[in-house]
C-alpha cells in the first residue's frame, strides 16, 4: 500500500494549518491510576468547528480545481464533518450542500446553516445520507467530500498524530475514536511515517462497532444495526482506504459500553472542565474500563466537543447514575401515617438528597398493610451509595434495586480520584 512519508504529511498538515488550530493538550492526573502513569487529552473539541474535521475537508477541498470548485461540494454528515466543510467551504468560498440524517442533533444542523451551507435532512444514518449525496454529486456534478474514505482526508487528520508527536513527544500509546476511521488511519500514519515507537489504537462504542469484525475477516462488511449514544462515530461500515491503511499497520481497535461513555462525559467536565461530545470521550471511557493494555504516557484523543445541551443533560443523569451518584431503591413499608417520613427522615440522615419518590399499593407481591415506595436519592458517591444501602437494611427496611439502581459495570476499578 502506498503509505503517506513524513514529507507529505507536513506538506497536509501545513496546508490544514490555514484554518485548523493546533490544539492543547492537558494533564489528566486524574486518569494516571487507570493507566499507570501520566495521561494527556488532545483536545479536538476546542477545535475550529468543535471538532478535528476540519483538517481534512479543508484540505481536501483546497486542492480541487478551478473546475471542480464552481460545481461546488457536497457531503453527508450526523454534524461534526457537515461543520467542518461548511466552514472550509466558506473559506474558500466554494458552495456546499450537505445531507444529514433526520435525527442529527439541532444544534449541528443550526451551525452548518450558519456557516453559510445548505443543509438537507435525509435518512435515518450517516449511511443513509451518504447515499443520497453520491447520488447528488452525480446528478449535480457537485463533489463529494467523503468523510473518512479518502486519501486527501486522512492526510488531513493526520496532522492530529503530528501535533501529539510533537507535544507529548515521550508518548507511548495513543487511543483515537474511530467511525470510518479517517481520524484512526489518519493518526496511525503520522506515527509510521515519524518511526515514533508509539501504539496506536481505536476506540469504537460497542453498539456500533464495524472494525473488530471487519479486522477479523479482513474486509469491511456494513453493520446490520446500530444503536449507541456516539452518533459522531455511528458508521456502518469502514472506509476503504483507511481500512486498508490500517490493516497494514496492524492497528488494533477496542470497543467500549454506553455506561463507561457516559460516566468518561461526566468525568471529563468534572475533572478536567472539558465539554465532550460521547464520541470524543470514549478513548476515557477504555480507560476507566481499564480495556486495551496501555504503556504510559498515554495521550487520549478528545475527537470533538458537538453535543446537543438536551442529550448533554440526558448523557449526563445516565452518567451520574452509572458513577454511583444517584440509587434508585424500592423500599416495603408499614401503610400507615409517619412510615415515608421515618424512612425520609433516616434518608436525610445518611446525607443523601431525594429526588424522586412514588408509591405503589397495587403490586400483587405486596402483603395486607404493606406499600412499596419506589425512591431515587442523589448520592456522594459509590462508597456512600453502599453506606446508604447498609443503613437501611441495618434498620430493618426491605430493599430491592430496580434493574436501573444496580451497580455501575467497573464500579469496583479504581477510584477516578
Amino acid at each position: 500500500m502506498d503509505l503517506p512519508d513524513r514529507a507529505e504529511l507536513l506538506a497536509a498538515a501545513t496546508v490544514a494549518g490555514q484554518i485548523a488550530r493546533v490544539t492543547p493538550v492537558l494533564a489528566a492526573p486524574w486518569l494516571a491510576t487507570y493507566a499507570a502513569g501520566d495521561v494527556w487529552l488532545k483536545c479536538e473539541n476546542v477545535q475550529r468547528s468543535g471538532s478535528f474535521k476540519v483538517r481534512g475537508a479543508f484540505l481536501r477541498m483546497s486542492r480541487l480545481t478551478p473546475d471542480e470548485r464552481s460545481r461546488g461540494v457536497v457531503a453527508a454528515s450526523a454534524g461534526n464533518h457537515a461543520q467542518g466543510v461548511a466552514v472550509s467551504a466558506a473559506k474558500l468560498g466554494i458552495p456546499a450542500t450537505i445531507f444529514m440524517p433526520r435525527g442529527a442533533a439541532l444544534p449541528k444542523v443550526a451551525a452548518t446553516r450558519e456557516y453559510g451551507a445548505h443543509v438537507e435532512l435525509d435518512g435515518d444514518t450517516v449511511d443513509d445520507a451518504l447515499v443520497t449525496a453520491k447520488a447528488f454529486a452525480a446528478r449535480t456534478g457537485a463533489v463529494l467530500i467523503h468523510p473518512f474514505d479518502d486519501r486527501e482526508i486522512v492526510l488531513g487528520q493526520a496532522s492530529v498524530g503530528l501535533e501529539i508527536i510533537d507535544q507529548v513527544p515521550e508518548v507511548k500509546t495513543i487511543l483515537v475514536p474511530a467511525g470510518g476511521g479517517g481520524l484512526l488511519a489518519g493518526v496511525a500514519a503520522a506515527v509510521h511515517a515519524s518511526d515514533h515507537n508509539a501504539t496506536v489504537i481505536g476506540i469504537q462504542a460497542a453498539g456500533a462497532a464495524a472494525y473488530p469484525p471487519a479486522l477479523a475477516s479482513g474486509r469491511p462488511a456494513p453493520l446490520a444495526s446500530m444503536a449507541t449514544m456516539a452518533d459522531g462515530i455511528a458508521v456502518a461500515c469502514p472506509g476503504e482506504y483507511p481500512f486498508s491503511l490500517l490493516t497494514e499497520l496492524g492497528i488494533h481497535v477496542h470497543t467500549v459500553q454506553e455506561e463507561s461513555i457516559a460516566r468518561a462525559l461526566l468525568l471529563l467536565m468534572e475533572r478536567s472542565k472539558q465539554v465532550v461530545e460521547p464520541a470524543g470521550a470514549v478513548g476515557v471511557a477504555a480507560l476507566l474500563e481499564c480495556g486495551p493494555p496501555v504503556r504510559p504516557p498515554v495521550a487520549v484523543v478528545l475527537s470533538g466537543g458537538n453535543i446537543d445541551p438536551v442529550v448533554l443533560m440526558r448523557v449526563l443523569r445516565h452518567g451520574l447514575s452509572a458513577s454511583g451518584r444517584y440509587l434508585s431503591v424500592k423500599v416495603r413499608v408499614a401503610d400507615r401515617p409517619g412510615s415515608l417520613a421515618a424512612l425520609l427522615t433516616l434518608l436525610a440522615r445518611a446525607g443523601t438528597n431525594v429526588l424522586e419518590v412514588d408509591h405503589v399499593w397495587t403490586d400483587p407481591g405486596l402483603v395486607m398493610g404493606q406499600v412499596e415506595v419506589l425512591i431515587q436519592v442523589e448520592t456522594r458517591g459509590p462508597d456512600h451509595r453502599g453506606e446508604v444501602l447498609g443503613l437501611l437494611a441495618a434498620q430493618g427496611y426491605d430493599v430491592e434495586l430496580p434493574t436501573s439502581g444496580k451497580p455501575p459495570a467497573g464500579s469496583g476499578r479504581p477510584p477516578a480520584g
